[in-house]
């Protein structure tokens, strides 16, 4: 977020779908595009990080709505299903565990012959 000399704010990034109908609503006008396919492919992965550094910062169950509202549109841009993703998630699960241990592997020493 950037503010020039003419009184404008650039940001430059992906916002919500109604984001540019608030921003009118509050007596302010804006410029948009719409973002071709590369740009909303690389702009979905910016807010994401984005998204998950706010949680990093500020832990909230507003953050992690936020995170989550990206990961639902990443999913439709790459057609994931929820069902394929979770069974992914418990194979994984069920092979190498979850985080619920809170294991912090701190070395790994390499095996002697």
């Amino acid at each position: 977020m950037i503010t020039n000399p003419k009184n404008q704010t650039l940001y430059n990034k992906l916002v919500r779908d109604y984001i540019p109908e608030i921003i009118e609503s509050s007596g302010k006008t804006y410029t948009h595009h719409i973002a071709d396919e590369a740009e909303y492919q690389s702009a979905l992965l910016t807010k994401l990080r984005e998204e998950a550094d706010e949680f990093i910062s500020t832990p909230s169950v507003e953050e992690l709505a936020d995170i989550l509202e990206v990961i639902d549109a990443i999913k439709q841009y790459y057609h994931y299903e929820d069902a394929v993703i979770n069974a992914v998630k418990t194979d994984k699960a069920i092979e190498r565990g979850g985080f619920a241990k809170r294991i912090i592997l701190e070395t790994v020493k390499k095996a002697e012959y």
